[in-house]
């Protein structure tokens, strides 16, 4: 056997090899984003013990909350174009060897603000994790069926992480301190770091041009004061400290924008959102998550402030939305092969919006049938429209701009969840304050403070007691299921711009034989009578 057709030999055993190992490729790169997503919510039930412990102040305890999403969204672009250029496994594993040390801080953090600083670090982790495991799964699988397999399950994961974290971080303080809840991630960390080495592949882009410094360090400033600013507004702060963020950070992102159309070799090829499939699914991703989340926090608070749950009733409550979501993770390959793109996140969007518009039969009175029906509904309809928009992103991108197409996908969630919170916070509190402006027999000054929150409202119920404050709880009450009748309506009404929106996107989904070119064998270069080079198909 000639040296040429032993290498060839060899290079179709790596080949198939490689081919036999994505599956398990794809089960590392789930756990790392299962570890995000549980880093993300594990903390607020953690709170109150944090708060009795560290004894934060009011502005410390809301950066211990918020800086974790806050720095995580405003570096996603950054690591993701980064781990373009130097390799996408390299980022990767550093953002475990830093989540695994920012984890270490915080579970022993001492004071306030070194819980802070831990918080931020896991960000920085966050951020690297994120937009790799996209990145690497978009190189892994090159067929488009494989892939949106993939994708689905990645997807059913996130969904399962978002679930876990509230419930293991109330396993874990029933049973340790509160810094258990970070500590947890060290062992697997440990686990990860060695099994992401040896088998995840390496990968990268073409490498031309140098890395945008300058552009890169613009765009996480200008995303990390948009998304301060759009924070601040979802709790219904106004003022300078709003206002400047938001400024700032939209002029940064226009002179970003416009740096990288000038440059030879940008480091966000803006020509991706020319493409309509592209530019389409990240408006629909925004969407989605516009409507999903500020939709998850008002219902929590329905759930507990009207129907007077306890926070491990709310979260089972929920639960149903979760196992929906991950049902239609895992099925979402073949209903995409089966509807194309465009049926399938215009179905997604109509059926969440079908969920929202029958949840607006919600009472005062508990009615458990149509919570599940509308949470499951919900779920699968959300869950949906996210994978096929998420699947038509990535395949649309370039392979060589995976990270920055997948930090884009990742950045547009997060500020979509922030705009929906702030969106869907303010419709609502529109709609509940004025039922408050004048109670018989309650204060002027009662009233204008019931009117900031239905929780606030029972507090000033229960000091004033007698039948004012029995009559201030119940116009509260009132005033809060009107209120989230409306934020339900509008939402509908977002969830149906997004049907539209989808119109955009390709009627079926194109899948081109994956071409995969081998490197060549280490020896001499063949004569020109020997075959082209090895190509699998």
């Amino acid at each position: 056997m000639s040296g040429t057709t032993t290498a060839a030999v060899g290079l179709r055993r790596r080949a198939a090899g490689a081919g036999a190992n994505r599956w398990v490729v794809l089960v590392v790169l789930c756990v790392s984003l299962l570890l995000v997503a549980v880093d993300a919510t594990v903390l607020h039930v953690a709170v109150p013990a944090v708060t009795e412990d560290l004894r934060p102040g009011a502005i410390e305890l809301l950066w211990i909350v918020d800086t974790y999403p806050l720095v995580c969204a405003s570096l996603l672009i950054l690591f993701g174009t980064l781990g373009d250029k130097v390799g996408r496994r390299r980022i990767l594993l550093l953002g475990y060897a830093l989540f695994g040390v920012a984890s270490a801080l915080a579970a022993f953090a001492g004071s306030a603000e070194v819980l802070i600083l831990a918080r931020a670090l896991l960000g920085v982790g966050g951020a690297m994790i994120m937009p790799a495991t996209l990145s690497i799964l978009r190189q892994v699988f090159p067929d488009r069926r494989e892939r949106a397999l993939a994708i689905g399950i990645w997807s059913a994961v996130a969904a399962v992480g978002a679930a876990v974290g509230p419930l293991l971080g109330g396993f874990l303080l029933e049973h340790f301190w509160w810094g258990s809840v970070f500590l947890v991630n060290i062992p697997l960390m440990l686990v990860s770091l060695p099994v992401g080495r040896l088998l995840l592949p390496e990968s990268r882009g073409t490498g031309e041009g140098p890395w945008d410094v300058v552009g890169a360090l613009m765009a996480a400033a200008g995303l990390f004061a948009l998304v301060l600013g759009v924070k601040r507004l979802g709790g219904a702060e106004s003022g300078a400290f709003t206002v400047v963020p938001l400024l700032v950070g939209a002029v940064l992102m226009v002179l970003f924008v416009r740096r990288q159309r000038r440059r030879e070799h940008p480091l966000v090829d803006l020509r991706m959102f020319s493409r309509p499939a592209f530019s389409t699914s990240v408006g629909c991703i925004v969407l989605a998550m516009l409507a999903l989340v500020g939709l998850e926090l008002i219902a929590a608070q329905y759930l507990q402030l009207v129907l007077g749950l306890s926070p491990l009733e709310t979260g089972l409550r929920l639960l149903p939305l979760t196992f929906a979501a991950m049902a239609a993770g895992l099925a979402g390959a073949r209903l995409l092969r089966g509807f194309g793109p465009r049926r399938m996140v215009c179905a997604g969007f109509l059926l969440t919006a079908l969920a929202v518009l029958l949840l607006t039969a919600m009472g005062k009175a508990d009615n458990a049938g149509l919570l599940l029906s509308g949470f499951v509904l919900l779920g699968f309809g959300l869950e949906t429209t996210l994978f096929a928009a998420y699947e038509s992103m990535l395949s649309e991108a370039p392979p060589e701009r995976a990270g920055g197409a997948a930090a884009i996908g990742e950045t547009s969630y997060q500020l979509g969840a922030g705009i929906g919170i702030a969106l869907l916070g303010s419709v609502m509190n529109a709609a509940y304050t004025p039922g408050l402006s004048s109670v018989p027999g309650v204060p002027a000054s009662a009233s204008a403070a019931a009117g900031h929150s239905l929780g606030e409202a029972y507090e000033v119920a229960g000091q004033l007691g007698g039948p004012a404050g029995t009559a201030l709880r119940q116009v509260a009450k009132d005033s809060f299921v009107h209120g989230l009748h409306v934020t339900l309506l509008v939402s509908a009404g977002l969830l149906l711009l997004g049907a539209v929106m989808a119109l955009r996107l390709p009627r079926t989904m194109h899948c081109e034989s994956a071409t995969v070119e081998l490197p060549a064998p280490r020896e001499r270069e063949p004569s020109p009578t020997h075959a082209p080079p090895l190509t699998v198909r």
